[in-house]
């Protein structure tokens, strides 16, 4: 009897200890899959800007450098941006050097070469570290989610984007070979613009 007792017992901890268990990976989940539009991030000309700002919009969020060969990705964001941001489009740029050290240039050059090469007019954020110890903390909170296509993890090169939802939930994330008019980018945007 007293096996029979201390076996239920020990079935019932057990049973106790997975339940709980499950119960935070739940809360785990439900915490990684919030918005991500918290907190600030400096905008190119080096102001505070409070992410919050952009909730209600679907928003990219793209590494760029000037000197990469996907730069002239530029000109299809831009073109995105131009025939979208009435629907509540935005396009967040994110300079960084850590890649091939293709985006070498201060605030003013960087502002001057997307203006004067692709009349770039989405917003563009500081220059900034996307992987490593020094890492934003927006792509901190984006690289930690297994976004499709492309998956979680660092970044690996210029031009990765993500596209983030209106109510600030990360939907997915593109390698930087895929372009911003490639019908599968275009098919998520547009049908987060839809909602």
């Amino acid at each position: 009897m007293k096996n029979l007792i201390c076996g239920i017992t020990l079935s019932l901890v057990f049973m106790t200890a997975i339940t709980a268990n499950a119960q935070d990976k739940t809360s785990e989940v439900s915490a990684a899959k919030g918005s991500v539009m918290e907190g600030t991030l400096k905008s190119i000309h080096g102001e505070e800007v409070d992410l919050s700002k952009y909730n209600g919009n679907v928003v990219i969020v793209v590494n760029v450098a000037s000197e990469c060969g996907f730069t002239k990705q530029y000109a299809a964001l831009e073109k995105l941006f131009q025939a979208h941001q009435a629907e509540g489009l935005v396009i967040l740029g994110v300079p960084c050097n850590q890649f091939g050290k293709q985006e070498p240039g201060s605030a003013e050059e960087i502002v001057k070469f997307c203006s004067d090469k692709f009349n770039v007019t989405f917003d563009l954020m500081e220059k900034s570290d996307v992987k490593g110890d020094h890492q934003n903390a927006l792509y901190t909170s984006l690289c930690a989610l297994d976004l499709q296509p492309r998956g979680a993890g660092d970044v690996k090169w210029n031009f990765e984007k993500f596209v983030i939802g209106r109510d600030g939930v990360p939907v997915a994330r593109f390698a930087s070979r895929v372009a911003p008019d490639d019908e599968a980018f275009l098919k998520v945007v547009k049908e987060e613009l839809a909602k």
